[in-house]
């Protein structure tokens, strides 16, 4: 007994982590029979069921024997143990030093809770935006400074397709081809770095077919990278002249999300912001 827990416990981090998860995992939540079981969790042979590999490679990989498992092994025993995205990573990280390649995951919405954020910055505009720059939530404040995404479609609502697609935004930009063409540039390092190149391969056939300045930057192939904070100019249609200072952050548990806060640059453009806020909910 005590030479085989210390042969576990020596074993690899690879293989002490999936005892670890398989400990864990409630047999009937899998559709096993939960009747006497020796050890708690699945046992090694169901985990191997479940992930359609070898009972004996699965068993292997626990004990640190066999060599380093391949991507899709890993992939299917993730799968099989229903690990979450951050545990999947972990695997990776593990077996292979780095973490998985990038996997795409949109159209899930925001929290309520989320959404709450927003609206408690009641004068400063600040929204939502996935890998694939659709704006999925915005307060008050950013729809009279930025955009009322309220009135545009949900199919509408993507920063690239406001861009290139919409008169109005065009004519709020100082110098709306040196701000296209960052965008661009920002837009495709984006989506390649979410693995998201597939989904927005519709938006980048329409935006070439319907805007000959988008297919050129977008032939370019030029790549930056979004910077995390900065300044936005607007000839905003009824404020006037407004600069903001922004700033991005990731949404934690979300990579798919960045949270977009404008905060007013100067004193006179909070108050023309507050005036509007209120006015818009008077």
């Amino acid at each position: 007994m005590t030479n085989r827990i210390g042969m576990e416990e020596i074993g690899t981090p690879l293989g002490r982590f999936l005892r670890d998860r398989r400990t864990r995992l409630d047999p009937a939540s899998f559709g096993f029979g939960s009747g006497r079981r020796r050890t708690p969790g699945l046992r090694r042979e169901e985990v191997a069921q479940r992930s359609n590999i070898s009972p004996t490679w699965y068993t292997w990989l626990e004990q640190g024997r066999g060599g380093a498992p391949s991507a899709d092994v890993l992939d299917r025993i993730a799968s099989g143990m229903m690990l979450t995205e951050p545990e999947r990573e972990h695997l990776y990280m593990l077996a292979f030093g780095h973490p998985p390649e990038a996997r795409y995951r949109g159209g899930e919405g925001i929290s309520p809770r989320l959404q709450r954020v927003l609206d408690a910055m009641e004068f400063v505009p600040a929204m939502i935006r996935t890998a694939t720059w659709d704006v999925v939530a915005w307060n008050r404040a950013a729809a009279v400074a930025l955009t009322d995404y309220g009135t545009v479609a949900p199919a509408e609502r993507n920063v690239l397709r406001r861009m290139f697609s919409d008169s109005a935004t065009q004519a709020a930009q100082e110098d709306w081809m040196s701000v296209a063409r960052y965008l661009v540039a920002a837009f495709r390092a984006d989506v390649t770095r979410a693995g998201a190149s597939h989904e927005i391969s519709a938006l980048v056939e329409e935006l070439s077919r319907t805007s000959a300045e988008f297919a050129a930057l977008w032939q370019s192939n030029d790549v930056v990278g979004y910077p995390g904070d900065g300044v936005k100019r607007l000839r905003h249609p009824v404020l006037g002249p407004i600069t903001l200072e922004f700033s991005t952050f990731a949404v934690e548990g979300r990579p798919e999300l960045n949270l977009m806060i404008y905060n007013p640059a100067t004193a006179e453009v909070a108050a023309k912001v507050r005036a509007a806020v209120e006015a818009k909910g008077s």
